[in-house]
């Protein structure tokens, strides 16, 4: 508790991809929105990269902030695409934005990374180890998912989104006893949940590239630079692991379903989130989705919706969000948050 987000943004590709676009290189349009709801996505142009989208995303959590570079001290970006393997993403963003000397790393858990990166930015600000942090989920997947695989390609997209973390100066008044303030109501993580199953590992799995397997011409030939996804295995595991992990993060903070304004889930799949949802028993209202315009964008998915849920006034001071990522790993990683 004590954490409010002061700013938000958002950067996607440049190139539009409708399902349209694809059906003229080759892919089934009607299957694309029938297994997996998505209508569109956007798609790196030359010359883009992750550390562009993050940015981006960045600059306009500042702006909304009214706040410069010099005042932020830490960067944690969460992607499964950097730029590079070294130097992190993370300072590049730091070098582009103009940040001195802030604390800069990256951190890869696939699709759940934004939870991750959310939990252990929250730490540092809770502690006052950090005055304001920028928490940035940023991909740019078409790098590494391979055209051929009819299947996944249509999947995914590229962006980013971000949220700056600061104090809630709600919470600093209460404890100064300010009687004209809720002392019980202060902004902030009510209760997370972050966990990991390994075994699961070659379930999304991008098997070259890394010091197990190096790029040789002969992974390359194999395609074993791009990902490969068991999909029938993610959604079973998914649609399992959503209502027992929303179950857990809500029972650590003592509340229930109804006490949930708005349940953002990672954007991968519509039938996923359907079947979950169902599976809870929640109110579709209450269910933020907009991965029929962008897809699958990993890590970036939850910020996006964030975004776009405060633009649409779906959010509002003094809700309480749910949000659950889900990925690679694999991993998993709640959290409810009170605006």
């Amino acid at each position: 508790m004590g954490i409010r987000i002061a700013g938000s943004g958002m950067s996607m590709g440049s190139k539009l991809m409708a399902n349209a676009d694809l059906g003229k290189l080759g892919y089934d349009s009607d299957w694309i929105i029938q297994r997996t709801g998505i209508q569109s996505r956007h798609h790196a142009t030359a010359g883009e990269a992750t550390s562009d989208f993050a940015v981006r995303s960045a600059q306009k959590c500042l702006d909304e902030a009214q706040l410069s570079p010099a005042d932020i001290d830490l960067i944690v970006v969460a992607t499964m695409t950097p730029d590079h393997l070294c130097p992190s993403t993370a300072c590049l963003v730091q070098h582009a934005l103009g940040c001195k000397e802030a604390a800069a790393i990256d951190v890869n858990a696939a699709c759940s990374g934004f939870m991750y990166a959310l939990v252990m930015a929250s730490q540092f600000v809770k502690t006052g180890c950090s005055r304001n942090a920028l928490v940035i989920g940023a991909e740019t997947l078409t790098v590494i998912i391979d055209p051929q695989d009819v299947k996944t390609y249509p999947l995914f997209g590229d962006g980013a989104g971000a949220v700056l973390l600061t104090a809630d100066s709600d919470a600093a008044s209460a404890d100064s006893g300010d009687t004209n303030k809720d002392a019980s109501q202060p902004s902030g993580i009510l209760s997370y949940k972050l966990a990991s199953d390994g075994s699961l590992g070659d379930a999304l799995i991008v098997p070259a590239c890394g010091s197990r397997l190096p790029v040789t011409a002969e992974t390359l030939e194999q395609r074993d630079h791009f990902l490969k996804m068991d999909g029938r295995t993610v959604f079973k595991w998914a649609v399992r692991m959503i209502p027992e992990i929303a179950k857990e993060t809500l029972a650590l903070a003592n509340t229930s379903l109804d006490d949930v304004d708005l349940f953002i889930p990672h954007q991968a799949n519509t039938r996923i989130i359907n079947a979950a949802v169902e599976s809870m028993g929640m109110d579709p209202d209450k269910v933020f989705v907009n991965l029929d315009r962008y897809g699958n964008t990993s890590a970036a998915s939850i910020p996006v919706a964030i975004v776009e849920a405060l633009q649409q006034g779906r959010i509002k001071r003094g809700d309480n969000v749910l949000m659950v990522g889900f990925g690679g790993g694999l991993t998993w990683g709640s959290c409810l948050f009170r605006w």
